[in-house]
Protein backbone atom coordinates (compact mmCIF):
# COMPACT_ATOMS: atom_id res chain seq x y z
CA UNK A 1 0.00 0.00 0.00
CA UNK A 2 1.31 3.15 -0.61
CA UNK A 3 1.68 5.86 2.11
CA UNK A 4 2.13 9.21 0.26
CA UNK A 5 -0.97 10.81 1.33
CA UNK A 6 -1.28 9.40 4.76
CA UNK A 7 -0.27 12.43 7.09
CA UNK A 8 -2.67 14.36 5.01
CA UNK A 9 -5.45 12.03 5.26
CA UNK A 10 -5.28 11.78 9.31
CA UNK A 11 -5.37 14.93 9.59
CA UNK A 12 -8.65 15.32 7.37
CA UNK A 13 -10.36 12.51 9.59
CA UNK A 14 -9.18 14.28 12.97
CA UNK A 15 -10.08 17.65 11.79
CA UNK A 16 -13.98 16.43 10.86
CA UNK A 17 -14.62 14.99 7.74
CA UNK A 18 -16.50 12.74 7.04
CA UNK A 19 -17.48 12.61 11.14
CA UNK A 20 -21.30 11.30 10.10
CA UNK A 21 -23.53 10.29 7.84
CA UNK A 22 -24.64 14.18 7.51
CA UNK A 23 -21.64 15.28 6.26
CA UNK A 24 -21.33 13.19 2.74
CA UNK A 25 -21.78 15.68 0.14
CA UNK A 26 -20.75 15.55 -3.71
CA UNK A 27 -18.75 17.77 -4.74
CA UNK A 28 -18.26 18.69 -8.54
CA UNK A 29 -14.88 20.09 -8.46
CA UNK A 30 -13.07 17.21 -9.79
CA UNK A 31 -13.98 15.46 -13.17
CA UNK A 32 -12.99 12.01 -14.50
CA UNK A 33 -10.09 10.99 -16.69
CA UNK A 34 -10.83 11.94 -19.79
CA UNK A 35 -9.46 8.41 -21.41
CA UNK A 36 -12.21 7.10 -19.22
CA UNK A 37 -14.95 9.51 -20.23
CA UNK A 38 -14.26 8.39 -23.55
CA UNK A 39 -14.01 4.73 -22.76
CA UNK A 40 -17.38 4.81 -21.26
CA UNK A 41 -19.14 6.86 -24.12
CA UNK A 42 -17.68 4.54 -26.97
CA UNK A 43 -18.82 1.45 -24.74
CA UNK A 44 -22.14 2.91 -24.32
CA UNK A 45 -22.60 3.81 -28.49
CA UNK A 46 -21.55 0.62 -29.77
CA UNK A 47 -24.28 -0.78 -27.22
CA UNK A 48 -21.91 -2.37 -24.61
CA UNK A 49 -24.12 -1.40 -22.25
CA UNK A 50 -27.67 1.28 -21.66
CA UNK A 51 -25.24 2.78 -19.05
CA UNK A 52 -22.83 3.51 -16.28
CA UNK A 53 -23.20 4.93 -13.03
CA UNK A 54 -19.74 5.97 -11.09
CA UNK A 55 -19.36 7.12 -7.38
CA UNK A 56 -16.09 8.15 -6.53
CA UNK A 57 -15.36 8.42 -2.34
CA UNK A 58 -12.07 10.19 -1.14
CA UNK A 59 -11.17 12.43 2.19
CA UNK A 60 -13.12 15.37 0.81
CA UNK A 61 -16.46 13.24 -0.03
CA UNK A 62 -18.36 11.72 -2.19
CA UNK A 63 -18.93 12.84 -6.63
CA UNK A 64 -21.07 10.90 -8.62
CA UNK A 65 -20.82 10.79 -12.86
CA UNK A 66 -23.60 9.18 -14.37
CA UNK A 67 -24.02 8.18 -18.21
CA UNK A 68 -26.78 6.38 -20.23
CA UNK A 69 -30.03 5.46 -19.54
CA UNK A 70 -31.99 2.33 -17.76
CA UNK A 71 -32.57 1.50 -21.36
CA UNK A 72 -32.17 2.70 -24.97
CA UNK A 73 -35.69 4.84 -24.49
CA UNK A 74 -35.82 5.16 -20.63
CA UNK A 75 -34.72 8.02 -18.71
CA UNK A 76 -30.86 9.06 -17.85
CA UNK A 77 -29.37 7.71 -15.01
CA UNK A 78 -28.47 8.80 -11.63
CA UNK A 79 -27.25 8.22 -8.31
CA UNK A 80 -30.37 6.53 -6.86
CA UNK A 81 -30.32 4.46 -9.91
CA UNK A 82 -31.54 0.36 -8.45
CA UNK A 83 -28.73 -2.03 -10.27
CA UNK A 84 -28.00 -5.31 -9.02
CA UNK A 85 -25.01 -5.79 -7.65
CA UNK A 86 -24.30 -9.67 -7.88
CA UNK A 87 -21.53 -10.93 -6.00
CA UNK A 88 -20.44 -7.61 -4.54
CA UNK A 89 -22.68 -9.08 -1.97
CA UNK A 90 -20.31 -11.68 -0.88
CA UNK A 91 -18.14 -8.64 1.44
CA UNK A 92 -21.61 -8.01 2.82
CA UNK A 93 -22.05 -11.58 4.41
CA UNK A 94 -18.30 -10.97 5.03
CA UNK A 95 -18.89 -8.24 7.50
CA UNK A 96 -22.10 -10.00 8.97
CA UNK A 97 -19.81 -13.28 9.62
CA UNK A 98 -17.13 -10.58 11.27
CA UNK A 99 -19.57 -8.60 13.11
CA UNK A 100 -20.74 -12.26 14.39
CA UNK A 101 -17.55 -12.80 15.64
CA UNK A 102 -16.79 -9.88 17.30
CA UNK A 103 -20.36 -10.09 19.12
CA UNK A 104 -18.88 -13.78 20.46
CA UNK A 105 -21.77 -15.36 18.52
CA UNK A 106 -19.28 -17.90 17.01
CA UNK A 107 -15.73 -18.23 15.77
CA UNK A 108 -13.99 -18.26 12.55
CA UNK A 109 -12.53 -21.98 13.80
CA UNK A 110 -16.11 -23.23 14.57
CA UNK A 111 -16.98 -26.24 11.90
CA UNK A 112 -20.03 -25.39 10.14
CA UNK A 113 -21.23 -28.98 10.77
CA UNK A 114 -22.37 -28.09 14.14
CA UNK A 115 -24.25 -24.87 12.98
CA UNK A 116 -26.19 -27.69 10.48
CA UNK A 117 -29.51 -29.21 11.39
CA UNK A 118 -28.78 -31.71 12.92
CA UNK A 119 -29.95 -34.52 10.12
CA UNK A 120 -27.15 -32.68 8.02
CA UNK A 121 -23.32 -33.29 8.07
CA UNK A 122 -21.02 -32.13 5.51
CA UNK A 123 -18.12 -34.86 4.38
CA UNK A 124 -14.61 -33.88 4.16
CA UNK A 125 -11.64 -35.83 2.78
CA UNK A 126 -9.12 -35.89 5.92
CA UNK A 127 -9.51 -35.06 9.72
CA UNK A 128 -10.21 -31.05 8.80
CA UNK A 129 -13.75 -29.99 8.98
CA UNK A 130 -14.55 -26.71 6.82
CA UNK A 131 -15.22 -24.06 9.25
CA UNK A 132 -16.67 -20.69 8.47
CA UNK A 133 -13.06 -18.93 7.77
CA UNK A 134 -12.95 -21.68 5.14
CA UNK A 135 -16.35 -20.79 3.87
CA UNK A 136 -15.47 -16.61 3.63
CA UNK A 137 -12.19 -17.13 1.93
CA UNK A 138 -13.30 -19.75 -0.59
CA UNK A 139 -10.85 -22.83 0.71
CA UNK A 140 -14.10 -24.50 1.54
CA UNK A 141 -13.39 -27.25 -1.44
CA UNK A 142 -17.40 -26.63 -2.45
CA UNK A 143 -17.63 -26.05 -6.29
CA UNK A 144 -18.59 -22.91 -7.71
CA UNK A 145 -22.33 -23.73 -8.02
CA UNK A 146 -23.97 -26.46 -6.80
CA UNK A 147 -24.54 -29.50 -9.50
CA UNK A 148 -28.09 -30.12 -8.50
CA UNK A 149 -29.01 -26.23 -10.25
CA UNK A 150 -31.06 -27.61 -12.56
CA UNK A 151 -32.58 -24.18 -13.51
CA UNK A 152 -36.08 -24.47 -15.09
CA UNK A 153 -35.53 -21.04 -16.45
CA UNK A 154 -32.44 -20.10 -17.86
CA UNK A 155 -32.96 -16.22 -17.70
CA UNK A 156 -33.29 -16.92 -13.82
CA UNK A 157 -31.11 -19.74 -12.61
CA UNK A 158 -31.47 -19.43 -8.83
CA UNK A 159 -35.04 -18.26 -8.64
CA UNK A 160 -36.29 -22.09 -8.00
CA UNK A 161 -33.54 -23.75 -5.90
CA UNK A 162 -34.55 -24.74 -2.55
CA UNK A 163 -32.84 -25.08 0.84
CA UNK A 164 -33.48 -29.16 1.14
CA UNK A 165 -31.85 -28.68 -2.70
CA UNK A 166 -29.19 -27.51 -1.01
CA UNK A 167 -28.77 -29.41 2.09
CA UNK A 168 -28.95 -32.63 -0.26
CA UNK A 169 -26.00 -31.72 -2.50
CA UNK A 170 -23.59 -30.40 0.52
CA UNK A 171 -24.64 -33.46 2.48
CA UNK A 172 -24.22 -36.23 -0.36
CA UNK A 173 -21.56 -33.98 -2.35
CA UNK A 174 -17.65 -36.03 -2.49
CA UNK A 175 -14.66 -33.53 -2.32
CA UNK A 176 -11.81 -33.90 -4.36
CA UNK A 177 -9.56 -31.87 -2.61
CA UNK A 178 -8.99 -31.32 1.48
CA UNK A 179 -10.38 -28.61 3.24
CA UNK A 180 -8.21 -25.00 3.15
CA UNK A 181 -5.54 -26.88 0.52
CA UNK A 182 -7.01 -24.42 -2.35
CA UNK A 183 -8.56 -21.29 -3.43
CA UNK A 184 -11.81 -22.60 -5.26
CA UNK A 185 -13.93 -19.23 -6.21
CA UNK A 186 -17.55 -20.45 -4.61
CA UNK A 187 -21.39 -18.87 -4.81
CA UNK A 188 -22.08 -22.19 -3.05
CA UNK A 189 -20.02 -21.66 -0.26
CA UNK A 190 -20.79 -18.14 0.33
CA UNK A 191 -24.49 -18.83 -0.40
CA UNK A 192 -24.76 -21.20 2.54
CA UNK A 193 -22.09 -18.76 4.59
CA UNK A 194 -25.13 -16.48 4.38
CA UNK A 195 -27.76 -19.28 5.63
CA UNK A 196 -26.26 -19.99 8.12
CA UNK A 197 -25.58 -16.70 9.57
CA UNK A 198 -29.07 -15.82 9.46
CA UNK A 199 -29.42 -19.14 10.82
CA UNK A 200 -27.84 -18.33 13.87
CA UNK A 201 -29.98 -14.86 14.20
CA UNK A 202 -33.08 -16.46 13.87
CA UNK A 203 -33.39 -14.15 10.65
CA UNK A 204 -33.37 -14.20 7.15
CA UNK A 205 -30.72 -13.26 4.97
CA UNK A 206 -31.92 -9.76 3.95
CA UNK A 207 -33.30 -9.18 7.27
CA UNK A 208 -30.09 -9.65 9.00
CA UNK A 209 -27.96 -7.36 6.34
CA UNK A 210 -30.64 -4.51 6.79
CA UNK A 211 -30.16 -4.76 10.35
CA UNK A 212 -26.73 -4.80 10.58
CA UNK A 213 -25.68 -3.02 7.54
CA UNK A 214 -27.91 -1.16 5.81
CA UNK A 215 -29.63 0.32 9.05
CA UNK A 216 -26.53 1.60 10.38
CA UNK A 217 -25.24 3.17 6.94
CA UNK A 218 -28.42 4.77 6.15
CA UNK A 219 -28.58 2.66 3.48
CA UNK A 220 -32.36 2.73 2.40
CA UNK A 221 -32.24 1.22 -1.29
CA UNK A 222 -29.82 -1.84 -0.47
CA UNK A 223 -32.12 -4.69 -0.33
CA UNK A 224 -33.21 -7.80 -2.34
CA UNK A 225 -36.57 -7.37 -2.28
CA UNK A 226 -37.31 -4.22 -3.83
CA UNK A 227 -40.01 -1.76 -2.54
CA UNK A 228 -41.99 0.76 -5.28
CA UNK A 229 -39.16 3.45 -4.73
CA UNK A 230 -36.60 1.14 -5.82
CA UNK A 231 -38.81 -0.37 -9.14
CA UNK A 232 -39.41 2.84 -10.29
CA UNK A 233 -35.80 3.48 -10.19
CA UNK A 234 -34.67 0.47 -11.62
CA UNK A 235 -32.00 0.50 -14.69
CA UNK A 236 -33.35 -2.55 -16.61
CA UNK A 237 -30.71 -4.83 -17.21
CA UNK A 238 -29.39 -5.66 -20.64
CA UNK A 239 -27.52 -9.29 -22.12
CA UNK A 240 -26.06 -8.89 -25.86
CA UNK A 241 -28.01 -5.33 -26.24
CA UNK A 242 -31.86 -7.08 -25.09
CA UNK A 243 -33.44 -6.78 -21.96
CA UNK A 244 -32.88 -9.95 -19.60
CA UNK A 245 -34.72 -11.15 -16.60
CA UNK A 246 -34.02 -9.81 -12.98
CA UNK A 247 -32.41 -12.71 -10.90
CA UNK A 248 -34.46 -14.35 -8.23
CA UNK A 249 -31.69 -15.62 -5.70
CA UNK A 250 -33.14 -17.06 -2.11
CA UNK A 251 -31.69 -19.74 -0.70
CA UNK A 252 -28.06 -18.57 -1.49
CA UNK A 253 -28.59 -15.35 -1.37
CA UNK A 254 -25.02 -14.48 0.65
CA UNK A 255 -23.66 -15.47 -2.61
CA UNK A 256 -24.97 -12.41 -4.50
CA UNK A 257 -28.72 -11.14 -4.01
CA UNK A 258 -28.55 -7.64 -3.12
CA UNK A 259 -29.85 -4.31 -5.25
CA UNK A 260 -28.68 -0.90 -4.76
CA UNK A 261 -27.71 2.61 -6.02
CA UNK A 262 -24.10 4.48 -6.22
CA UNK A 263 -25.64 6.88 -3.31
CA UNK A 264 -26.17 3.57 -0.92
CA UNK A 265 -22.79 1.85 -2.26
CA UNK A 266 -20.91 5.28 -2.10
CA UNK A 267 -22.03 4.99 2.20
CA UNK A 268 -21.04 1.85 2.38
CA UNK A 269 -17.20 2.04 0.81
CA UNK A 270 -16.86 5.64 2.72
CA UNK A 271 -17.58 3.24 5.88
CA UNK A 272 -15.13 0.73 4.79
CA UNK A 273 -12.34 3.58 4.74
CA UNK A 274 -12.95 5.08 7.85
CA UNK A 275 -15.05 8.26 6.61
CA UNK A 276 -17.92 7.32 8.42
CA UNK A 277 -18.43 6.58 12.59
CA UNK A 278 -20.00 3.50 12.46
CA UNK A 279 -20.80 0.24 14.82
CA UNK A 280 -19.09 -1.87 12.04
CA UNK A 281 -16.00 -0.12 11.92
CA UNK A 282 -14.18 -2.79 13.60
CA UNK A 283 -15.80 -5.77 11.76
CA UNK A 284 -15.41 -3.68 8.70
CA UNK A 285 -11.55 -3.85 9.95
CA UNK A 286 -11.86 -7.62 10.09
CA UNK A 287 -13.59 -8.34 7.06
CA UNK A 288 -10.36 -7.12 5.37
CA UNK A 289 -7.43 -9.37 6.94
CA UNK A 290 -5.71 -11.51 4.51
CA UNK A 291 -6.35 -15.00 5.44
CA UNK A 292 -4.44 -16.13 2.69
CA UNK A 293 -2.76 -15.75 -0.87
CA UNK A 294 -3.53 -19.26 -2.53
CA UNK A 295 -5.65 -17.11 -5.50
CA UNK A 296 -2.92 -16.11 -8.20
CA UNK A 297 -2.04 -12.93 -7.48
CA UNK A 298 -4.54 -11.96 -5.46
CA UNK A 299 -4.85 -12.57 -1.63
CA UNK A 300 -8.27 -12.55 0.22
CA UNK A 301 -9.80 -11.81 2.72
CA UNK A 302 -12.92 -12.17 4.50
CA UNK A 303 -15.42 -12.16 0.56
CA UNK A 304 -13.42 -9.13 -0.05
CA UNK A 305 -10.05 -10.14 -2.72
CA UNK A 306 -6.32 -7.57 -2.69
CA UNK A 307 -4.64 -6.60 -5.52
CA UNK A 308 -1.43 -5.00 -5.65
CA UNK A 309 -1.39 -1.31 -7.51
CA UNK A 310 0.97 1.17 -8.02
CA UNK A 311 -0.70 3.03 -5.33
CA UNK A 312 -0.98 0.22 -2.90
CA UNK A 313 -3.46 -3.18 -2.24
CA UNK A 314 -6.88 -2.57 -4.02
CA UNK A 315 -9.54 -3.85 -1.69
CA UNK A 316 -11.90 -5.15 -4.23
CA UNK A 317 -15.02 -7.20 -5.83
CA UNK A 318 -17.30 -7.35 -8.41
CA UNK A 319 -20.45 -8.66 -9.41
CA UNK A 320 -22.18 -10.01 -12.17
CA UNK A 321 -25.65 -11.05 -12.48
CA UNK A 322 -27.76 -12.36 -16.13
CA UNK A 323 -28.14 -8.35 -17.25
CA UNK A 324 -25.59 -6.27 -14.57
CA UNK A 325 -22.06 -5.77 -13.81
CA UNK A 326 -20.76 -4.12 -10.83
CA UNK A 327 -17.49 -3.30 -9.20
CA UNK A 328 -16.22 -1.69 -6.01
CA UNK A 329 -12.67 -1.06 -4.41
CA UNK A 330 -10.58 1.27 -2.27
CA UNK A 331 -7.21 1.85 -1.58
CA UNK A 332 -6.55 2.60 2.81
CA UNK A 333 -3.32 4.74 1.74
CA UNK A 334 -4.96 7.15 -0.56
CA UNK A 335 -8.24 6.83 1.35
CA UNK A 336 -10.03 6.66 -2.22
CA UNK A 337 -13.09 4.09 -3.35
CA UNK A 338 -15.03 3.94 -6.80
CA UNK A 339 -18.20 2.27 -7.00
CA UNK A 340 -19.18 1.47 -10.59
CA UNK A 341 -22.88 0.01 -11.27
CA UNK A 342 -24.08 -1.32 -15.20
CA UNK A 343 -27.13 -2.86 -16.14
CA UNK A 344 -25.39 -5.01 -18.82
CA UNK A 345 -23.88 -8.41 -18.57
CA UNK A 346 -20.43 -6.78 -19.90
CA UNK A 347 -17.43 -6.71 -17.68
CA UNK A 348 -16.39 -2.78 -16.56
CA UNK A 349 -13.48 -3.70 -14.35
CA UNK A 350 -10.84 -2.22 -16.15
CA UNK A 351 -12.65 0.98 -15.52
CA UNK A 352 -12.65 0.52 -11.94
CA UNK A 353 -9.07 -0.66 -11.54
CA UNK A 354 -7.84 2.18 -13.52
CA UNK A 355 -9.67 5.10 -11.35
CA UNK A 356 -7.86 3.09 -8.41
CA UNK A 357 -4.87 2.61 -10.32
CA UNK A 358 -3.68 4.61 -12.92
CA UNK A 359 -1.11 2.41 -13.91
CA UNK A 360 -3.39 -0.14 -14.60
CA UNK A 361 -4.57 -0.23 -18.14
CA UNK A 362 -8.08 0.20 -19.93
CA UNK A 363 -8.78 -2.60 -21.76
CA UNK A 364 -8.92 -2.28 -25.61
CA UNK A 365 -12.65 -3.46 -26.23
CA UNK A 366 -13.53 -5.43 -29.08
CA UNK A 367 -17.51 -4.46 -29.98
CA UNK A 368 -20.27 -6.43 -32.18
CA UNK A 369 -19.13 -3.83 -34.99
CA UNK A 370 -15.98 -5.77 -35.52
CA UNK A 371 -17.85 -9.08 -35.90
CA UNK A 372 -17.70 -10.77 -38.95
CA UNK A 373 -20.18 -12.51 -40.30
CA UNK A 374 -20.00 -16.12 -40.63
CA UNK A 375 -21.94 -18.88 -42.38
CA UNK A 376 -24.05 -20.93 -39.54
CA UNK A 377 -22.57 -24.40 -40.91
CA UNK A 378 -19.00 -22.90 -40.22
CA UNK A 379 -20.17 -22.10 -36.53
CA UNK A 380 -21.52 -25.50 -36.45
CA UNK A 381 -18.59 -27.06 -36.72
CA UNK A 382 -17.43 -25.20 -33.49
CA UNK A 383 -20.01 -26.74 -31.22
CA UNK A 384 -19.14 -29.33 -28.69
CA UNK A 385 -17.49 -29.65 -25.43
CA UNK A 386 -13.61 -29.33 -25.13
CA UNK A 387 -11.55 -29.99 -21.78
CA UNK A 388 -8.84 -27.62 -20.95
CA UNK A 389 -7.85 -29.93 -17.68
CA UNK A 390 -9.46 -32.68 -16.19
CA UNK A 391 -12.14 -30.13 -13.79
CA UNK A 392 -12.50 -27.46 -16.28
CA UNK A 393 -14.22 -27.78 -19.44
CA UNK A 394 -16.06 -25.47 -22.32
CA UNK A 395 -18.80 -26.00 -23.52
CA UNK A 396 -19.73 -24.42 -26.73
CA UNK A 397 -23.39 -24.06 -27.92
CA UNK A 398 -25.25 -22.04 -30.82
CA UNK A 399 -28.12 -20.13 -31.04
CA UNK A 400 -29.25 -19.49 -34.87
CA UNK A 401 -25.90 -17.14 -35.69
CA UNK A 402 -24.52 -16.86 -32.11
CA UNK A 403 -21.74 -19.12 -30.34
CA UNK A 404 -21.96 -19.05 -26.59
CA UNK A 405 -19.39 -20.37 -24.47
CA UNK A 406 -20.52 -22.33 -21.25
CA UNK A 407 -17.48 -22.82 -18.91
CA UNK A 408 -17.55 -25.38 -15.77
CA UNK A 409 -19.81 -23.96 -13.16
CA UNK A 410 -20.18 -20.57 -14.83
CA UNK A 411 -23.03 -19.03 -16.65
CA UNK A 412 -22.81 -19.09 -20.46
CA UNK A 413 -21.54 -15.98 -22.40
CA UNK A 414 -21.60 -14.77 -25.96
CA UNK A 415 -18.72 -15.33 -28.06
CA UNK A 416 -17.96 -13.22 -32.02
CA UNK A 417 -15.92 -13.99 -34.95
CA UNK A 418 -12.95 -12.13 -35.20
CA UNK A 419 -12.36 -14.19 -38.49
CA UNK A 420 -13.74 -18.04 -39.57
CA UNK A 421 -11.35 -19.32 -36.77
CA UNK A 422 -10.65 -16.65 -33.90
CA UNK A 423 -13.46 -15.45 -31.66
CA UNK A 424 -13.17 -12.71 -28.69
CA UNK A 425 -14.85 -12.62 -25.94
CA UNK A 426 -16.65 -9.10 -24.50
CA UNK A 427 -17.59 -10.45 -20.51
CA UNK A 428 -13.71 -10.35 -20.55
CA UNK A 429 -10.37 -9.71 -22.40
CA UNK A 430 -10.07 -12.94 -23.60
CA UNK A 431 -10.19 -15.01 -27.11
CA UNK A 432 -10.87 -18.54 -27.99
CA UNK A 433 -9.22 -20.20 -31.42
CA UNK A 434 -10.29 -23.26 -32.64
CA UNK A 435 -7.78 -25.69 -34.31
CA UNK A 436 -9.16 -27.17 -37.25
CA UNK A 437 -7.33 -30.05 -38.78
CA UNK A 438 -8.14 -31.84 -42.79
CA UNK A 439 -10.77 -29.45 -42.19
CA UNK A 440 -11.71 -31.37 -38.54
CA UNK A 441 -12.36 -29.23 -35.68
CA UNK A 442 -9.77 -30.55 -32.87
CA UNK A 443 -9.09 -28.45 -30.44
CA UNK A 444 -9.44 -25.10 -29.09
CA UNK A 445 -6.85 -22.10 -27.60
CA UNK A 446 -7.92 -19.96 -24.61
CA UNK A 447 -6.22 -16.84 -24.86
CA UNK A 448 -6.44 -14.75 -21.24
CA UNK A 449 -4.26 -12.96 -19.52
CA UNK A 450 -1.30 -13.53 -21.49
CA UNK A 451 -1.54 -17.67 -21.11
CA UNK A 452 -2.91 -20.12 -23.61
CA UNK A 453 -4.70 -22.88 -22.77
CA UNK A 454 -5.28 -25.79 -24.83
CA UNK A 455 -8.33 -28.00 -24.54
CA UNK A 456 -8.85 -30.93 -26.59
CA UNK A 457 -12.96 -31.39 -28.25
CA UNK A 458 -14.08 -34.15 -26.14
CA UNK A 459 -18.17 -33.88 -27.40
CA UNK A 460 -19.25 -33.12 -30.44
Amino acid sequence: MKNSKIILIIFLIISGKFQGQEDLHTSNEKNLPPEVVEAIEERIKEDYTPSIAIAIIDSTGIQYFNFGKISKEGRKVDANTIYEIGSVTKVFTGILLAQQVLDGDLKLEDEINNFMPNDINVPVIGDTEITFGHLTDHTSGFPRIPANLNSTNPGNPYADYTVSQMYEFISDYQPVRTVGSEYEYSNLAQGLLGHLLALNKNSNYEELVIQTIAKPLGMNVTRIEMNNRMKENLALGHSNGKIVENWDISILAGAGALKSSTSDMAKFIAANLGYIKTSLTEAMKLSHKIRHNKAGDMRVAMGWHIKKGSKGDIIWHNGGTGGYRAFTGFLKETGQGVVLLSNSSQSFDDIGFHLLDPGSELTDIKYKSDVVDLPEPTLEKYVGLYELQSEFKIKITKEGKQLFAQPTGQDRFEIYPENDTVFFLTVVKAKIIFNIKSGVVESMTLIQGGQETLGKKIEQ
